[in-house]
């Protein structure tokens, strides 16, 4: 009898030992299943924004966008590109750590969001230096941060679909050449650069610091991005790479010395300039060979003309592909050599 017995008691415990087995699965995945819909359902985190000394009082701001740079002194902050617009809160988060000093002037180096998206916030929390006549008569005039641009930047701003509030469009603009103003103790140049990576360029010179904020015709991120329909150039590119290291002066063994702050990526001196320049003069003077030997688009594209440097700045997804570049570079020199 025990031992008929026996096999029927050792398949219950059995059963109970692999429901039991189940429903502690079951238990420990019921907690991870709830977090994760806890963390999909969660607000995603602001964007981190680095704060990185330059020199005196230059600062370099990393994240959330291009690079900001940001000029202190007795006379207020001078802010030279607003992020994204999902960064605003977190930039002027990040320019109150540095000081509480006000802010008089935000400059725009081009038009595309990476670099405009927090003009509105930024721009609020700052006030314009008014005086004599002008801040008795206008109640108004000393709110809010002069916002500087070649004057490209706000006409293709306000073309834009959609188009960004007019909170974030520039309030004081110029055509050609350069605007200087004087400011903490030194003179600030913006230097106009027409049709490089668009034709709303500028270049932000700060003399006495010796440093240099150069928007996105110089990045070490990756190759040039120039959008059909922007206006920017190869060559236009190229030309602003000349003209930075005209403004550049190298220290001692050709390191160090001016320093340059490009719209993406790591801070920078000379010899990066030099090298990114002569990488874009080979990739160009090869496509302009190419484009004489009437070859198509899909044959330049077949021949790899950036092949030795795409590990170092080429892309196969993305926003902005080496094939991107390639085709915008064969369309910029074919429209060069029919006249365009």
């Amino acid at each position: 009898m025990e031992s008929e017995a026996m096999p029927a008691v050792v398949m219950r415990t059995a059963t109970f030992a692999l429901l039991f087995a189940f429903g502690a699965v079951a238990q420990a995945q019921a907690p991870a299943a709830s977090r994760a819909a806890a963390r999909a359902a969660a607000p995603a985190a602001p964007p981190t924004i680095d704060v990185w000394p330059v020199r005196d009082n230059i600062y370099m701001l990393v994240g959330a966008g291009g690079n900001t740079t940001v000029q202190v002194g007795p006379d207020g902050m001078l802010v030279v590109d607003t992020k994204l617009a999902a960064g605003s809160e977190p930039l002027l988060a990040a320019l109150r750590k540095i000081s509480n000093a006000p802010i008089r002037y935000v400059v725009n180096t081009h038009h595309h969001g990476d670099h405009v998206g927090g003009n509105a916030l930024i721009a609020a929390a700052g006030s314009t230096v008014a005086g004599g006549n002008v801040s008795g008569t206008i109640g108004d005039a000393s709110k809010g941060a002069a916002v500087i641009a070649q004057e490209n930047v706000l006409a293709r701003m306000v073309a834009a679909m959609p188009q960004p509030p007019f909170t974030a469009w520039p309030t004081d603009t110029f055509i050609d050449g350069h605007k200087d103003l004087f400011f903490n103790g030194e003179a600030v140049q913006i230097l106009y650069q027409p049709k490089a990576h668009t034709d709303s360029d500028s270049m932000v010179f700060f003399r006495k610091s010796d440093v240099i904020a150069t928007g996105d015709v110089f990045t070490t991120t990756g190759y040039p991005v120039l959008l059909p329909g922007d206006g920017g150039s190869i060559q236009g590119v190229i030309d602003a790479l000349n003209r930075i290291i005209d403004l550049t002066v190298p220290a001692e063994k050709q390191e160090g010395g001016t320093m340059v702050i490009p719209g993406h990526g790591r801070l920078c001196d000379e010899a990066d300039v030099v090298e990114y320049r002569d990488m874009l003069t080979i990739i160009r003077d090869r496509v302009k060979s190419m484009v004489a030997m009437r070859m198509t688009l899909q044959q330049v594209q077949a021949a790899q003309p950036t092949r030795d440097y795409d590990a170092r700045y080429g892309a196969t997804t993305g926003f902005w592909t080496t094939a991107q570049f390639v085709e915008a570079v064969y369309r910029n020199l074919m429209e060069e050599k029919n006249g365009g």
